[in-house]
């Protein structure tokens, strides 16, 4: 029998200390926070989000939404007080909103991940990348001014999460890196972004939430600016980053929630579940050492394929089977 809950453990991690098992970081099991969808579509059909952005999904992204192709919200940055309004929420019923997103949740056992949005990637979904990434080095004064009208309506949004949604960790979310390199420079991010990120991971921290970051992609050369505002988790951790290196230098105070590879052919679904199983295996005993390591793994599929589910489920078993217990078998 374990002493801990999954919450008390995975705040212990939190706490630089090593965690009495191995936590599973269940990122859509603990999540919680507001959709972007509003529930309204465009005139063709599209899933639209606050600002009116169209949405749509294909196989290829899994589900994941991203704007429709060729439907530009923010054509000219400079323009974006004509365009960019944020919606009113002082009608908002949070006590009905937080009963119905965590009624089916163990609150008591499990910890709350409360999500809000993002920066760059919201301009990016509003001018496309091309014009959004110019927006960044042309017009950096509107981008910033932009940016700080958007963190009042996240931090209004935030402290109602906050007060009614009872959270245990704050995660902030903006994939400001592709797979090879970063989007922008670490300058770029801690002048336009990180003043941002810091306004809302200080109102979570004074709450007395911890503060995780999701960034996909080769996004290790903004952990220092991350652990600057307060930043002690970092997931997906992609792999075409230097995990390893990563580790060795931030040991405990950077938790890995990931580091596995989750578009290379392990994942792919023609690999085998016997060739799956001994990577996952490696996977923990190469992460595990010393803490700072949450149990995080995806594999290529749609969750109505077979393969996908018989995958995940393997994925599962040999986190039960062999990474749950790693550290008690270890001589921890």
């Amino acid at each position: 029998m374990y002493r801990l809950t999954p919450k008390e453990n995975l705040l212990r991690m939190f706490d630089g200390e090593i965690p009495e098992y191995l936590p599973f970081y269940d990122f859509w099991g603990w999540g919680a926070g507001l959709p972007f969808q509003t529930g309204e579509k465009s005139a063709d059909g599209y899933p639209i989000d606050e600002f009116g952005i169209e949405y749509t999904t294909t196989d290829a992204s899994m589900g994941g939404m991203m704007p429709v192709p060729g439907r530009i919200l923010l054509e000219d940055v400079t323009k974006w007080r004509d365009v960019i309004k944020t919606p009113d929420l002082s009608g908002m019923d949070w006590e009905r909103l937080a009963k119905d997103a965590l009624k089916d949740k163990d609150v008591e056992h499990n910890p709350i991940v409360l999500h809000n949005a993002g920066y760059f990637m919201t301009l990016m979904n509003m001018m496309g990348f091309v014009n959004g990434l110019c927006a960044m080095q042309e017009e950096p004064e509107e981008v910033y001014a932009l940016f700080d009208y958007l963190c009042e309506y996240y931090l209004e949004r935030e402290r109602a999460l906050l007060k009614y949604f009872h959270g245990d960790v704050y995660e902030l979310a903006d994939d400001t890196a592709a797979q090879n390199c970063p989007f922008i420079s670490a300058q770029v991010y801690r002048d336009l972004v990180k003043p941002f990120h810091k306004r809302e991971a200080d109102l979570a921290r004074n709450a007395g939430l911890k503060i995780a970051m999701h960034d996909c992609g080769r996004a290790e050369c903004f952990i220092d600016d991350w652990l600057d505002i307060g930043v002690q988790l970092w997931e997906p951790a992609q792999v075409s980053n230097d995990i390893q290196g990563i580790k060795r230098k931030y040991g405990r105070r950077l938790i890995i929630a990931g580091g596995w590879d989750n578009q290379g052919p392990i994942s792919y679904p023609e690999t085998s579940d016997e060739e799956l199983r001994e990577e996952l295996i490696r996977y923990i005993d190469r992460m595990a050492p010393e803490g700072g390591f949450c149990y995080l793994v995806s594999v290529v599929g749609r969750d109505s394929d077979e393969p996908f589910q018989r995958k995940m489920k393997l994925v599962r078993d040999v986190y039960e089977e062999y990474g749950k217990d790693w550290y008690r078998n270890h001589g921890y």
